[in-house]
């Protein structure tokens, strides 16, 4: 449909233009240009400009110094990941796989993940997966993963109807294959769980690293003053805003730049929870468990949790995710970290007046929820792609992955993160005496991605298929 990998995407080397560099070794600097500590900090660079607002231009990005390490690369380096999501963990995975040390650096303060959040509210409990929703695997390295996730009981495959459901509640069931998977306890648990038998990775949350500097010969990370520990290469797994500004005066502008040319939507999140089910009038509850919503202005996913993670088992509230379109968040968007009152219930009014639309049902006849939380995912999903696994920048010892590299679901993040790790495995293995032969991504050009509102799902077709009954819910 979308997007299909069916083999592991292959690095090709790019050139690199010679930059303007600030060297770091561990050579003396000549005394004009060598400035002292104070207070054992880390010397700053002369006449560097913080470039780090998502709103200033590239070209301003471009105009940074370049970082150019000549230190030779130890016999066990160590690589600081900013990022905790599916790309990151999987880089750390796969760099242990190599025989590389790594730190992962991640703000969440419920569990690693990014998207792939689960909230759980006591003392219900009430259960809500309100980002990703599920998964596919077309790759074969990635429908490996996900096989071993199986066999550990992290997934199952998500046997529940789901379809389209066009406005004024006429559904159409989706083939049930490919399968689709979803974690056994919400997605959650499957990030937690990616590192907890490994032995080389260490795990830093919540933090917020804020700055990065090359100095001696290394990548020196602090969050807010606060030193978080020294690297001999670094990996940028997030993106947006915050991914900017750490980027904006690092003295990495290929990559920065790069960065900077990513585009995002935003995703308004409502997850509310139901003393009875919803029903068809006269008929009983609907016959799905997800949708595909289309011809809505302000919903584009509804999905009940309580039947996709608990089935036939649960006799208590009834949890719904519903997820807004893109264009609905653009107009309503506010800074997610402060997200006003007034906007708040704008949005969940809007988006519950959206789901009686989409299911058929009178205005004003959707039950009253008894919990309702809303949530803004201001850089939710990316709207363009340079279309390459992972970028690495060598001069500089610092690389970027993510989904948004390949394109917007778990899959892509899975698959950038073990790109980038064996690539950077590579570059270590080389002692980094050539590379120009290791640039890779720096220069690509972006494209579209088109997708569903909440992403890309490899070999799960939007479109009717002949054989498939459609239905309507509601007369």
């Amino acid at each position: 449909m979308l997007c299909y990998f069916h083999s592991s995407p292959i690095l090709q080397p790019l050139k690199i233009h010679k930059p303007l560099t600030i060297l770091c070794s561990t050579q003396p600097k000549p005394p004009p240009r060598k400035r002292p500590t104070v207070d054992g900090q880390r010397p700053a660079f002369r006449n560097r400009k913080n470039y780090g607002a998502s709103r200033r231009s590239i070209q301003k990005t471009l105009k940074q110094e370049q970082v150019t390490f000549t230190t030779p690369i130890p016999d066990d380096p160590i690589v600081g990941i900013i990022g905790g999501g599916m790309a990151g963990l999987a880089c750390a995975l796969y760099l242990e796989k190599r025989g590389v040390r790594s730190t992962v650096f991640d703000t969440g303060v419920h569990g690693l993940g990014g998207r792939m959040g689960t909230r759980i509210v006591d003392p219900q409990p009430l259960i809500f997966d309100h980002a990703a929703q599920f998964l596919t695997a077309s790759d074969p390295q990635f429908a490996g993963l996900v096989q071993g996730w199986l066999e550990q009981g992290l997934v199952r495959e998500w046997q529940g109807t789901i379809g389209e459901l066009e406005v004024g509640g006429h559904f159409v069931p989706l083939p049930s294959s490919p399968p689709r998977y979803i974690g056994v306890n919400g997605m959650r648990p499957i990030a937690d769980s990616l590192l907890s038998q490994t032995r080389m990775i260490n795990v830093e949350r919540p933090c917020w690293i804020s700055k990065l500097e090359p100095f001696n010969g290394m990548w020196h990370l602090s969050e807010n003053g606060k030193p978080r520990g020294k690297f001999d290469a670094i990996v940028i797994a997030h993106n947006g805003k915050c991914a900017n500004r750490l980027l904006g005066s690092s003295g990495l502008p290929l990559i920065a730049g790069q960065m900077k040319r990513l585009e995002l939507s935003s995703i308004w999140a409502l997850l509310a929870a139901f003393e009875d089910p919803i029903q068809i009038p006269g008929e009983g509850a609907f016959p799905f468990e997800g949708a595909f919503v289309k011809g809505v202005d302000s919903i584009s996913w509804l999905a009940n949790n309580t039947k996709k993670l608990q089935g036939s088992l649960s006799n208590g509230p009834h949890c719904w995710t519903f997820l807004s379109t893109a264009a609905y968040a653009k107009r309503n968007k506010v800074p997610q970290e402060n997200i006003p009152n007034a906007t708040a219930e704008k949005v969940k009014a809007g988006m519950l007046v959206g789901v009686e639309e989409a299911l058929g049902l009178p205005k004003g006849s959707l039950q009253k929820p008894f919990y309702t939380r809303i949530q803004l995912w201001g850089a939710a999903l990316p709207t363009n792609t340079p279309g390459i696994p992972c970028i690495f920048d060598p001069l500089g010892r610092a690389g970027i992955c993510g989904d948004w590299l390949l394109g917007s679901n778990l899959e892509s993040a899975a698959l950038s993160g073990i790109s980038l790790a064996n690539h950077m495995a590579d570059y270590f293995q080389s002692s980094g005496g050539r590379p120009e032969e290791f640039a890779v991504g720096l220069r690509n050009e972006f494209q579209p991605l088109r997708g569903h509102d909440i992403g890309q799902f490899p070999g799960l077709e939007s479109q009717t298929p002949k054989t498939q009954k459609s239905y309507q819910l509601t007369t």
